[in-house]
């Protein structure tokens, strides 16, 4: 909906309010000459102060000759922003500015010290009260402070140097106090380190005795165990029984290798000769020198034979004493190889008996290594204790000759330097007189120009009228029954533009107050019968039927429930007595069940006013207004199981701004709620249509069948709701299951 403000517009004359400057510009002109002047002679007679500034390098100074061994500077960690921070701090410390107001003698001068040189001005404000009394402030304090107020050190961004600024009406004494902070600052940082040495050499010098003698005893420890235990130290830095042990380990694997090998040999040999097969294959019968010179002769006879087989027989006797030749060359062949396979068991009977040697032997060691073992971690325990003292005596007497040497010639190199002194300012800094001038004449200006301007504004003089009455919407909120009506300039509703806030305070319903009243362009006669047909003829004694049809409460409940609607529109075309038909339809669908929710649109609360026995409980004007939650406007009916959301105590103005909550407050309840029942009051069909969503059934409450109803059904049906059912209250008597719990219904 969009409320709209009925008050006539105004609009603001540029051309008067700037004129405005025209007619006043004696004045302003006048007052900006007057703060210029006076600006002018408080800079011109302003003391002059000088500015005197010393910038220091914060870094390594060490040279690699005085270095000490084993260092560099990327072992120096560099300072980063909040350790240059931390030296601007130091800078600025009591304990610097003291040493150079004791050699400077500032306490002798009034401008560090007020009470010096005090004017009567000065003495009046003490005499009352104004200022406080300097003489109640030590003298050196009085120093301190007036050397903050005049010191200014930083860092220079995104370096590592640090500035110190220094201000005086002495431009020498500027220079000096600057030079003198970096001097101090430097031999205070000088100093440290002198300090620092002589407190190492204080701590080493005991401690390097002490370690001395400490490492005496732990080596006179690691011999006396040596050789009380008798380790004697073999190859490879290992105990003797250890490598004895290892020595017979390998010798005892290539004797078991060397037996292996001669008993497969011999078995070799021995299958072949079993077996009939030729020794030649054999590797230990080839290498054999007798066997090869007997198959030498072996392939000679047998030459000779098969020459001799050429021209004789086989029984000539040449050839057969060939042949016997022949069968003694492979008799001793077999004599030869059966020597062969004798001496290869006996090889490896020898590498036998070697072998039972040595892994006697072998167990032996075992013993007296793991004996050794033990005894060596012990001393191994006692030498690194010894090892350990010993580095660190080292480490201390490396460092003690280093410091020694620098604190005897009194070297302490510090990570700063003064890369540019103070010089003697030639110009103050302040005040300056051109800038402080045409500061003074611009913002005097200015502000005598806004002032005239905002003096023109305020006056209304600068306003004049629009040339129409015209509406501003105030805000755009969504609500049922929406519509915008524009105002007509010069008509007689000039004024209504929050009708709709007043009819609800009135008495009609909220929805009701959404709809726009009748135009005046409207014929006054049908006003005039629309107010007729809503008013029941008294000369009727008894209800008229209605053209439509109507259902009873309890009908209307069944509905409901078979439906499975979730939100229940009621419209009361006949005022509050028919939002009865909401109530009682309410409990009956409670009483079946189902959990409902009430919401009460009528201004006057008629819904829910019977309901609660008060009016007074905050409500959807609460919640609207976001004075109250759920929590806080959801109260139950004290005659049912229904919840009710009544109308509640907030403006109803300042609720309806906020009224476009209310489809997502609808959307919420029908979460939480089988049913809600919402009586509108004297709605039409667009004032319910923000309400409706689905599952949403629409009924008609009436009293009285008359033309009032019957218009009020017909605009709804021809609106977009044909399913519009039409609900009576008259004649029902609730059942009550809890008796004396439903007297106001």
């Amino acid at each position: 909906m969009s409320v709209q403000s009925a008050a006539a517009d105004v609009d603001v004359d540029l051309r008067q309010l700037f004129a405005s400057l025209a007619r006043n510009w004696l004045r302003i002109v006048l007052v900006t000459l007057a703060v210029t002047g006076f600006a002018f002679a408080l800079a011109w007679l302003a003391t002059p102060y000088y500015k005197a500034t010393a910038k220091l390098e914060i870094g390594s100074r060490e040279s690699e000759y005085t270095r000490p061994p084993g260092t560099n500077d990327d072992d120096k960690p560099i300072l980063d922003e909040q350790g240059v921070a931390t030296q601007v701090q130091i800078i600025s410390s009591p304990d610097i500015l003291k040493q150079v107001a004791t050699k400077l003698n500032l306490d002798k001068l009034p401008e560090f010290d007020e009470t010096l040189k005090m004017s009567a001005l000065g003495r009046m404000l003490v005499l009352v009260g104004l200022k406080s009394d300097p003489f109640d402030i030590p003298p050196e304090e009085r120093v301190l402070n007036a050397m903050h107020d005049k010191l200014n050190v930083y860092a220079v961004e995104k370096t590592r140097a640090i500035a110190i600024e220094f201000a005086s009406k002495d431009p020498k004494l500027a220079a000096d106090i600057a030079n003198g902070i970096a001097n101090a600052y430097i031999a205070s940082k000088s100093d440290a380190k002198l300090e620092s040495n002589a407190a190492a050499t204080d701590f080493l010098a005991p401690e390097i005795a002490d370690l001395q003698n400490r490492v005496k005893d732990a080596e006179a420890k690691v011999a006396a165990f040596r050789a009380q235990s008798d380790l004697l130290m073999g190859g490879n830095n290992a105990v003797l029984p250890t490598q004895q042990l290892a020595e017979l380990s390998s010798e005892l694997s290539r004797v078991r290798a060397s037996r292996a090998a001669a008993e497969a040999s011999a078995e070799s040999v021995r299958r072949a000769l079993q077996n009939g097969g030729s020794l030649d294959s054999v590797p230990e019968v080839l290498s054999s020198e007798l066997i090869q010179r007997l198959r030498e002769r072996q392939v000679e006879l047998r030459a000779n034979i098969a020459d001799l087989s050429t021209t004789l027989l086989d029984n000539h006797p040449r050839i057969r004493a060939l042949k016997s030749q022949l069968a003694d060359l492979d008799g001793q062949i077999r004599n030869e190889a059966q020597k062969i396979i004798r001496g290869l068991s006996a090889q490896a009977q020898t590498a036998k008996a070697r072998e039972d040697q040595l892994v006697a032997d072998v167990n032996t060691l075992k013993a007296a290594s793991a004996r050794a073992g033990e005894q060596q971690v012990q001393l191994d325990a006692l030498q690194r204790d010894a090892n350990v003292q010993r580095q660190q005596l080292e480490s201390y007497m490396a460092s003690y000759n280093a410091v020694a040497s620098r604190k005897d010639r009194k070297y302490s190199p510090v990570a700063v330097s003064l890369i540019a002194s103070a010089q003697i300012p030639s110009q103050p800094y302040f005040p300056k007189i051109g800038p402080i001038t045409g500061a003074a004449a611009a913002a005097s200006l200015l502000l005598m120009a806004i002032g005239t301007l905002l003096a023109e504004l305020f006056s209304g003089r600068a306003m004049r009228p629009a040339a129409g009455a015209r509406f501003t919407d105030i805000e755009q909120v969504a609500m049922p029954a929406v519509r915008v009506e524009p105002m007509v300039a010069g008509t007689r509703d000039e004024g209504r533009a929050f009708a709709p806030y007043e009819e609800a305070a009135a008495g009609h319903s909220i929805a009701e107050a959404e709809l726009p009243r009748p135009a005046e362009s409207e014929p006054a006669k049908d006003r005039a019968s629309a107010v007729e047909a809503s008013e029941p003829s008294e000369s009727t004694p008894e209800r008229r039927q209605s053209r439509l049809g109507e259902i009873d409460v309890e009908k209307a409940a069944e509905k409901l429930i078979a439906s499975g609607a979730a939100r229940a529109i009621f419209v009361s075309p006949e005022g509050d007595e028919a939002a009865a038909s909401a109530v009682l339809v309410a409990r009956e669908v409670s009483d079946a069940g189902l959990r409902v929710l009430l919401l009460d649109l009528t201004a006057s609360g008629a819904a829910t006013r019977p309901m609660l026995d008060s009016s007074l409980f905050p409500g959807i004007t609460n919640l609207l207004a976001s004075e109250a939650q759920f929590s806080d406007v959801i109260h139950p009916d004290l005659y049912s199981d229904a919840h009710v959301i009544p109308v509640g105590t907030a403006d109803p103005v300042r609720a309806m701004r906020a009224a476009d909550r209310l489809p997502i407050i609808m959307q919420s309840l029908t979460t939480a709620y089988d049913l809600v029942v919402v009586e509108c009051g004297p709605a039409d069909a667009q004032g319910i249509s923000r309400l409706v969503g689905d599952g949403t059934e629409v009924f008609l409450s009436m009293l009285e069948a008359d033309d009032q109803v019957t218009q009020a059904a017909v605009k709804l049906i021809e609106n977009g709701y044909p399913d519009v059912t039409l609900v009576t209250p008259v004649g029902h008597e609730p059942v009550d299951p809890l008796p004396g719990r439903r007297s106001a219904a």
